[in-house]
């Protein structure tokens, strides 16, 4: 099967014991530590419209093998609410699985590991079905979704048969928060808007959305990339910066999830944290990246091709051309030698065009904007960046 290999490595045992009905091609994954809303995330899919296809949902109800007796009690109680909603909420073509609740290792206990966890046995149920196109969906435990979020998925996949993934697009949820929460994930969600066009804009091929509640892969394409990370946090961002290396990851934009805007520090990072620390005056959220970190940025990606079979002198004449915060960055972070060894792997220039974004990817990007803020500019107005984005795009369709 295809992902024996795979599932071996990762000396993966069966978590639920009943087998996946022939006919399964979309596995919803959500991990579950300690959360209140899960039934009302379980009534949205509930609720959905069901596709062509046999549909199951696996709640992977979690907590480290060190949690306090209070949270495993969570869990369980957690548990034995789930088995009897499930036994009330039967539907033909949409299976929900609920098992006891798994202990991680105190290690790596956390979101990432508890998503592999999920995805990994939904992976398992599709190798038994020998089904390596079936799609593994990611959502959280405190989202909701449209009632066309199950047909819209499958419609996508079949349509776009040889993408690997996709993102799905999102809002959070608003009802009922205080005027300054609201006001807060308002402008997370903008600036979330604000890097991706700006993204966008600099010429790299893969911006895109990486919000762990809002994203489904192949199961065949999961195995290849090597599953999900162990990552505490921000495992979602790695999985699917990853993962466009390996083939197209479109954007389904013909339904939406519903992540809860709430405050959290159960993470170190995301949307939780960062509300949490805007609340309590710790974090400006009406502040940026600067948009001139982006234009330079483009600078580079402009001349990417005649860096193409380039030697080290005249590497060092064309940074001269390129703005200070690019050429600087490039030489601290000893970018030559890995361009050069991308040049001795590239013959010929279409693939170097492709290789180039897998070696300046979204992680030194990211370092690049780091840098360069802590240096050259200052983190600036959100709503000043998004005109002057908005300015450079309509100008540079105006030239096309």
């Amino acid at each position: 099967m295809f992902a024996d290999s795979y599932l071996n490595k990762n000396n993966n045992e069966p978590i639920i014991q009943s087998d996946a009905e022939p006919g399964t091609a979309i596995i919803v994954v959500i991990p579950c530590f300690r959360e209140p809303e899960i039934k009302q995330t379980l009534e949205s899919l509930k609720a959905c419209r069901l596709p062509s296809c046999k549909v199951e949902v696996i709640v992977l109800i979690n907590h480290s093998e060190i949690a306090t007796p209070s949270v495993k009690e969570y869990n369980t109680a957690t548990h034995a609410e789930l088995t009897c909603w499930i036994e009330n909420n039967e539907i033909e073509g949409l299976k929900f699985y609920a098992p006891a609740p798994i202990e991680l290792k105190k290690k790596w206990a956390g979101a990432g590991l508890a998503r592999k966890k999920g995805m990994d046995e939904a992976v398992r149920r599709f190798n038994t079905l020998d089904t390596p196109d079936g799609i593994v969906v990611s959502l959280d435990a405190d989202t909701l979704v449209e009632q066309n979020y199950l047909v819209e998925i499958e419609n996508y996949f079949q349509q776009n048969t040889k993408h690997v993934g996709a993102t799905l697009a999102f809002e959070h949820q608003k009802e009922g928060l205080q005027p300054k929460q609201e006001e807060g994930i308002l402008l997370y969600e903008k600036y979330l808007s604000y890097y991706k066009q700006s993204l966008d804009f600099t010429g790299y091929p893969y911006s895109l959305f990486t919000i762990g509640s809002a994203f489904a892969v192949r199961a065949l394409a999961y195995v290849k990339r090597g599953g999900m990370n162990r990552r505490q946090a921000g495992e979602d961002f790695y999985f699917l910066q990853n993962l466009v290396q390996m083939g197209r990851v479109g954007e389904i934009n013909t339904t939406s999830v519903y992540p809860s805007a709430r405050l959290s520090d159960r993470v170190p990072f995301g949307t939780g944290p960062i509300l949490q620390k805007w609340m309590n005056g710790e974090e400006d959220l009406t502040l940026s990246y600067n948009f001139q970190a982006f234009v330079d940025l483009k600078a580079l990606f402009d001349v990417k091709n005649s860096l193409f079979k380039i030697d080290e002198t005249a590497f060092e004449n064309a940074l001269q051309n390129l703005p200070a915060s690019v050429a600087e960055f490039i030489r601290i972070d000893g970018f030559w030698p890995e361009l050069e060894n991308l040049n001795k792997n590239c013959s010929t220039l279409q693939t170097f065009q492709t290789r180039f974004y897998q070696t300046f990817n979204a992680f030194k990007i990211l370092k690049y904007l780091n840098f360069a803020h802590e240096t050259y500019f200052r983190k600036a107005n959100l709503e000043e960046q998004l005109l002057l984005l908005n300015t450079a795009v309509l100008t540079q369709s105006n030239i096309k």
